[in-house]
């Protein structure tokens, strides 16, 4: 007789296993708390709690008693997003200003007046690099109440005030704008790292996993079939979170739809690195106790490090360049740029190679150190 060899799906058994590992993870509990309920909190509280009408940002000016400079304070304070507070001590504004507590520090210097005895003065604005995302804000507002003092004080004559500034189109910056991406990056990274180190741990311990690989499997397609699962119900986290975001709080989508599928592809990397790192971990331990220590080891210096609660660029020069090493840095800065700045992948050549070297170390990883028993 002649024998007849059947031909085995490697993509079927892939859906299988992640049909399975899903329904799996729906039902626990961990993985909805993690994935779901803690960004949901982080994403109401900072929502409800914070004024979403505008950024303030706090600006100090050095104090003066001329006539000219009190009009030109009082125009600097009709700034709806600026918070005015007035000082004498110039190397204490530095120092705030150069430890990011401060938006700028504005100073009025005054040039001889014209022939006909019109004032000259300029508005100079000292920035730095730790408040460098709000500069082009600061610099749009500062123009527009030159350009309004020029028209009012000399209306069909030459300018009187100045600033040297970069305009901007100006957008308006909310918190929620700055914790909502850092809680995507959350949600991913807790779901990814504690929900497969434990689920594939309890598959090795049960002897699950073992017999799996007695059929025709490829380890690679049941890892496959694993990150699908999750894909899956990240997705459905990632809509709850960005919808409530989006619709309660404002949350900036700069192009609509568009802006949301640029930021859910960009989530496909941290979920394909986090899920990787949790896999790497369940095949270093031996005992369930181990996975959490561990697993902490991992997270708890990228939920500080990697800018979801505190912007990067508020650490000290040498930490931060550790931060900008870390794999939720990258992620969690590439959503912000995309949902706010309306940037493109395309836009975004660092930010992409970054993920994209972790991507294939974690792979490579976590492929090597796949074990099916103890």
């Amino acid at each position: 007789m002649q024998s007849h060899r059947l031909s085995y799906s490697q993509w079927k058994a892939a859906f299988a296993v992640a049909k399975a590992s899903l329904i799996s993870t729906l039902r626990s509990p961990t993985s909805v708390v993690f994935a779901l309920l803690f960004p949901l909190i982080f994403v109401t509280v900072f929502g409800a709690m914070v004024d979403n009408t505008a950024v303030k940002i706090k600006m100090v000016v050095l104090s003066s008693d001329s006539k000219q400079d009190s009009l030109l304070l009082s125009a600097v304070r009709s700034i709806d997003i600026f918070m005015i507070s007035v000082a004498e001590d110039s190397l204490s504004a530095v120092t705030d200003l150069q430890k990011g507590r401060i938006g700028g520090v504005l100073r009025f210097d005054h040039a001889p007046a014209n022939v006909d005895g019109r004032p000259r003065f300029t508005i100079q604005l000292l920035a730095s690099g730790a408040t460098q995302s709000k500069l082009s804000l600061i610099q749009t507002a500062l123009q527009a109440v030159v350009n309004t003092i020029n028209t009012q004080w000399l209306p069909d004559q030459p300018s009187v005030a100045h600033l040297e500034t970069l305009q901007v189109p100006g957008r308006v910056y909310r918190m929620i704008d700055f914790i909502l991406p850092g809680q995507l990056g959350f949600s991913l990274l807790m779901a990814g790292v504690f929900g497969s180190a434990f689920s594939l741990f309890n598959l090795r311990r049960t002897l699950v996993l073992k017999r799996i690989f007695t059929t025709p499997v490829n380890p690679a397609f049941f890892l496959t079939g694993e990150m699908l699962s999750r894909l899956v119900f990240q997705v459905i986290c990632f809509i709850i979170i960005t919808a409530i975001g989006h619709y309660a709080f404002d949350f900036t989508l700069v192009h609509g739809w568009i802006t949301f599928i640029e930021i859910l592809m960009l989530s496909m990397f941290g979920l394909i690195i986090f899920t990787g790192i949790g896999f790497f971990i369940s095949g270093l331990i031996r005992n369930e106790s181990s996975i959490a220590p561990i697993a902490n080891t991992i997270t708890v210096p990228q939920i500080l490090l990697c800018g979801l609660f505190f912007p990067v660029e508020s650490y000290p020069g040498w930490l931060r360049g550790f931060c900008d090493l870390l794999p939720l840095t990258f992620l969690v800065d590439g959503l912000r740029k995309i949902a706010f700045e309306g940037a493109h992948l395309w836009q975004m050549p660092g930010t992409i190679t970054g993920l994209a070297i972790w991507t294939c170390l974690v792979i490579l990883v976590c492929t090597k150190s796949l074990r099916t028993s103890e």
